[in-house]
C-alpha cells in the first residue's frame, strides 16, 4: 500500500528511462517536465506502467534518463490508487511525489493537499 511505503519511508529505484516503486498502485496522473501524462495507453509517447507482483513499474518513452532530466529540487508528482481500491472513491487518491537521489534510489513521499498540482 502507499500509505505503507511513504509512512515507512520506503524507497524505489531508477534505472534511465524505468521507475520502481515498492508497491502496486494504478496511476491516474503524472506531472513530468511541465507535461501531464493521463494516456498510458500508448507504447510510443509519453508514460507507460505495469504492475506486478509486489511493485509496479513505469517507463517514460520519450526520455533517456529520469535523473537526467530532473535537478535536485525537482520532482515527479503523481495520483495513484492502491491496486484493487476503488479509482471511483476520491478518499483513495493519493498525490506522491518522487525524487531521485544517487545510487538509483527512488525517495517517494507525500504531496500535501495545499501543493499546487496541475489539474
Amino acid at each position: 500500500m502507499i500509505d505503507d511505503v511513504i509512512s515507512k519511508e520506503k524507497q524505489g529505484l531508477h534505472y534511465g528511462n524505468r521507475l520502481i516503486l515498492p508497491c502496486e498502485v494504478e496511476i491516474l496522473k503524472i506531472v513530468f517536465n511541465n507535461a501531464i501524462i493521463m494516456d498510458f495507453s500508448s507504447s510510443k509517447y509519453g508514460a507507460e506502467y505495469n504492475i506486478k507482483n509486489g511493485f509496479t513499474e513505469i517507463y517514460f518513452n520519450e526520455v533517456k534518463s529520469v535523473e537526467d532530466e530532473l535537478s535536485k529540487f525537482e520532482s515527479i508528482k503523481m495520483i495513484v490508487v492502491d491496486k484493487n481500491k476503488s479509482l471511483f472513491d476520491l478518499n483513495n487518491h493519493r498525490k506522491i511525489a518522487l525524487h531521485t537521489l544517487d545510487n538509483h534510489i527512488l525517495k517517494i513521499t507525500k504531496l500535501d493537499d495545499d501543493v499546487l498540482f496541475i489539474e
